[in-house]
């Protein structure tokens, strides 16, 4: 029975009977060692009837064999591997080594997890108990991390053990505290029925209410003293040592084997003992002082502490012994006799490093890159030759920043800036932490890491290409002066006069504080010569230039892209962008879907930077509906992420989502200020600038000082002139008619012109601001034409304050205005959205699945709740409608 306990126990039962029902759940239960967190495990698997349960659990080992530990966990239903998506199958195979490794995304492993724990889940509930998670090899944590975020509706519970170390953001955590005094008193008496009442007080009192100690202290000697003020983990592994010490030295040689074997193989242990000359005999005596049991062919500790102490109990030289054994005897799997090898070593040694380079090699095509990082570090600390060493530890740099661990990645890149002395090494390692510092850090550093590194590089045409990201990081802050010293720095390299890099370079200061015809003009003809770049040149140039249609193209099949090949970490970046471009087009519904997909699987996998930029994307959406609440507290993510990020572009969004709350709300002098502060400041040096300048103008004219609209009026027009579309000459006459004396020729060109263009959201503002002026003009009919189509279109497409205030313009032109039936889209959550759209187009919940990185039971859960919404039964009536 587990006393004091009675809320925890209630809180398992709570999640088995809701997986009984369908529903899904993860929970971290943290603790310190010995507080009962396997014994809550314990408690849920014999709860668990009716279920499938699988059983993994992490090792404190100074090896790190990558994915190990999830493996553990599969191991029982490897053979419904076969049944996932192409990709993710190939992905977990390779990753088992049960295939070549195919290089996948490291997170597809993750989704295959996911996917494969939902198959499961078809059969019947299941249960996953991971045990000591704070061990787990980081290949494993993180994929089964991703899954357990991602559970919604298969009827699948995870259950962590692990100590308050463990990370696990976004998970909800269970916390073990002591015992209270009677529940601790009650199971000592149960325990220890027969202690004198002296020792009882004394173990209650050194206890401090940890269930271990009240099992374990009661065995030590009743007559040793108090150990003092040791930490109660410290006590209790002094317990375990004394009663190790008092077994045969046989006996404890097996229990040192079995400790330093990583899998505990009783296979394993049983053939380093022959080499070690000790006899089997061993296991027998070591299980009948309860210190280990054997199951299912695994060598198990009592506790994870008793294994702990049965390692640190032996002198080094034993140690190395049972490693050097362990590495005999596994010949046969080379990466973890590597580790046994490495761990016996007394110095430095090239064949035991060379070892681990090897295994580390095998872990990253595996994209175990954290468990090959491990290696490659330790393979450098035991690396004789200087030189060599310098390529480990810049190859254990490079993995840990592809492990997503960038605290790691820069450590060890500080230490090969105190060995390295190869230009070309400082200069891969420059490129590093500027890419750890552009994920995690600050721009203003990677613009500051890239030119140190540009003055280092080994010739020009390396200096020149970090000198173009150090560019595009300067850009971003909102820099100038940053961006004019690239510019005189690259100029100043001896190349010729045509570099396209340069040229590019220049195009960019063009773009920011000159002619933006020029610098459009500049990239276009050069740029797509310049290397290295993630999105095409025309996606590139269409950014610039407001063609956000053919944005929108490039980004649906890059997205494609990312799915189909299970890109996971690239398909937040992409997202935002496909976004970006859906607000410029006005399809507000499509770009909320795309931003909050895209918001959940950077918090998946730890891009914080994106999910900063996508709050303030989704700030914008959430203004545009009229969502002040929500609006305003995404807003103030996006924002307060720039002292962090330094990034201007993000920052923008967070900014204009704001002023245009003000704008549809009314508060006018609200949205001028902040514009016109945005404008003057680092987000002034940004595209957004050309993008709001209306909002300003419109702002300026509508509170009754027009002079303040001339300086963003001034730098729209040239970056209208740059773009020549239709939409920005429609938008351009659109202000022009605001300051006009003789507004109506620009209000009647402006509407021509939006009839080219795909822009709902200015079309029916320029139609909202003629019919308005056409009112007080009292041309009332013609002012109701205009007004309609300018609420039927904020209407479509959710603008709520603005159709609101259309509504308004209706009534006081003279027509009765009714309430809109809702558009039944607006029914919908993003998500629904999402899998209702492929729904419609015929995909299974399978294909649906795999393309949204969801399993398929959650997709079945979402057109369940869409169905009603819709008003429909069946995917065939789900095609009919225009969502």
């Amino acid at each position: 029975m587990l006393h004091g306990r009675k809320n925890e126990l209630a809180e398992i039962d709570r999640l088995l009977t809701d997986a009984r029902a369908g529903h899904s759940s993860a929970l971290i239960v943290r603790a310190e060692p010995g507080c009962g967190k396997s014994a809550l495990l314990r408690h849920a698997e014999q709860a668990a009837d009716g279920f499938r349960i699988l059983r993994g659990t992490g090792i404190e080992s100074e090896a790190e064999l990558p994915f190990a530990a999830l493996q553990m966990l599969l191991a029982p239903v490897a053979d419904r591997i076969d049944t996932l998506p192409g990709p993710q199958a190939a992905a977990l195979r390779g990753a088992f080594g049960l295939a070549p490794a195919t290089g996948a995304d490291r997170f597809l492993i993750g989704l295959a997890t996911l996917t494969l724990l939902a198959e499961l889940a078809e059969q019947g509930p299941v249960l996953g108990l991971i045990d000591d998670a704070q061990w787990l090899d980081g290949s494993s944590a993180e994929a089964l991390l991703f899954a357990a975020r991602r559970l919604h509706a298969e009827g699948v519970v995870l259950l962590f053990a692990a100590h308050e170390d463990f990370a696990a953001p976004a998970l909800p955590t269970m916390r073990l505290g002591a015992l209270e005094p009677a529940a601790a008193a009650a199971m000592l008496a149960e325990r220890a029925p027969d202690l004198p009442p002296h020792l009882r007080d004394r173990i209650l009192a050194e206890a401090e209410g940890n269930p271990l100690a009240l099992v374990e202290l009661p065995r030590a000697d009743a007559g040793s003293p108090p150990v003092g003020p040791l930490p109660l983990p410290h006590r209790l592994r002094e317990a375990y040592q004394r009663r190790i010490a008092e077994l045969p030295p046989r006996t404890r040689t097996f229990l040192l084997v079995a400790a330093a074997d990583e899998r505990c193989e009783l296979a394993t242990v049983l053939r380093a003992l022959a080499v070690l000359g000790v006899a089997g005999d061993a296991l027998e005596q070591a299980e009948r002082a309860g210190l280990v049991t054997v199951c299912e062919r695994s060598v198990v500790f009592e506790y994870p502490l008793m294994r702990a102490a049965a390692y640190q109990a032996a002198s080094f030289t034993e140690r190395a012994a049972v490693h050097r054994a362990l590495a005999e005897v596994l010949a046969v799997d080379p990466d973890r006799q590597a580790w046994h090898l490495a761990a016996a070593a007394t110095g430095p040694d090239e064949e035991a490093a060379a070892g681990l380079e090897s295994a580390a090699e095998r872990a990253r095509q595996r994209t175990g890159y954290a468990a090959a990082a491990t290696a490659l570090e330790l393979a450098a600390r035991l690396t004789p030759d200087r030189e060599r060493r310098v390529n480990r530890l810049l190859k254990a740099a490079e993995t840990a920043s592809r492990a997503g661990q960038p605290i790691r990645a820069m450590a060890l890149a500080d230490q090969v800036v105190a060995l390295a002395e190869d230009p070309g090494k400082l200069v891969r390692l420059a490129v590093l932490r500027a890419g750890v510092e552009f994920e995690h850090g600050s721009l203003r550093a990677v613009h500051e890491i890239l030119m140190a590194a540009a003055e280092a590089a080994p010739d020009p045409a390396a200096a020149v290409a970090l000198l173009l990201d150090a560019a595009r990081a300067a850009w971003s802050t909102g820099d100038p002066g940053r961006l004019k010293a690239v510019y005189g720095r690259a100029r100043a390299l001896p190349l010729p006069p045509d570099d396209a890099t340069v040229i590019s370079i220049g195009a960019i200061i063009e773009l920011v504080t000159g002619d933006p015809a020029t610098g459009l003009a500049l990239l276009r003809s050069h740029a797509e010569k310049v290397p290295g770049r993630a999105l095409s040149h025309d996606t590139v140039i269409a950014f610039l230039s407001g063609d956000f249609e053919s944005v929108r193209e490039g980004m649906l099949a890059l997205a494609g892209e990312c799915r189909a090949q299970g890109m996971v970490g690239w398909l937040p970046s992409t997202l935002a962008a496909l976004a970006e471009a859906e607000i410029h087009l006005g399809r507000f519904r499509d770009a909320s879907a795309t931003a909050a997909e895209a918001l959940r699987v950077a918090e998946d996998t730890g891009q914080s930077h994106r999910a900063a930029h996508l709050h303030g994307v989704l700030a914008f959406v959430a203004a545009v509906g009229g969502d002040a609440d929500r609006c305003r507290d995404l807003a103030e993510r996006n924002l307060s992420h720039f002292t962090l990020d330094c990034n201007a572009s993000g920052a923008a969004w967070g900014e204009w989502a704001l002023a245009t709350l003000d704008l549809g709300s009314g508060r006018l002098g609200a949205a001028l200020d902040r514009l016109e502060a945005a404008a003057d400041g680092p987000i002034g040096y940004q595209n957004h600038a050309s993008h709001f300048a209306p909002d300003q103008v419109e702002a300026a004219v509508r509170l009754g000082v027009p002079e303040r609209a001339a300086g963003p009026l001034a730098r729209f027009e040239r970056w209208a002139a740059a773009a020549g579309a239709p939409w920005t000459d429609a938008v351009l006459h659109r202000c022009r008619a605001l300051l006009a004396a003789d507004p109506e020729p620009h209000y009647a060109r402006a509407v021509h012109l939006h009839t080219t263009g795909g822009r709902p959201f200015d079309a029916a503002r320029t139609r909202l601001l003629y019919g308005e002026w056409l009112r007080r003009l009292r041309r009332k009919s013609e002012a109701r034409a205009h007004l309609r189509a300018a609420l039927e279109l904020f209407e479509r497409i959710g603008a709520t304050p603005w159709a609101d205030h259309a509504r308004v313009e209706l009534r006081a032109a003279g027509e009765a205005v009714t309430s809109a039936e809702p558009d039944v889209a607006a029914l919908l959550s993003p998500q629904e959205l999402q899998v209702v759209r492929l729904a419609a187009t015929g995909a299974t919940n399978r294909e649906i699945a795999a393309q949204l990185f969801l399993s398929p039971k959650t997709v079945g859960h979402h057109l369940y709740r869409a169905f009603p919404k819709l008003g429909v039964s069946t995917r065939v009536e789900l095609a009919r409608l225009a969502i």
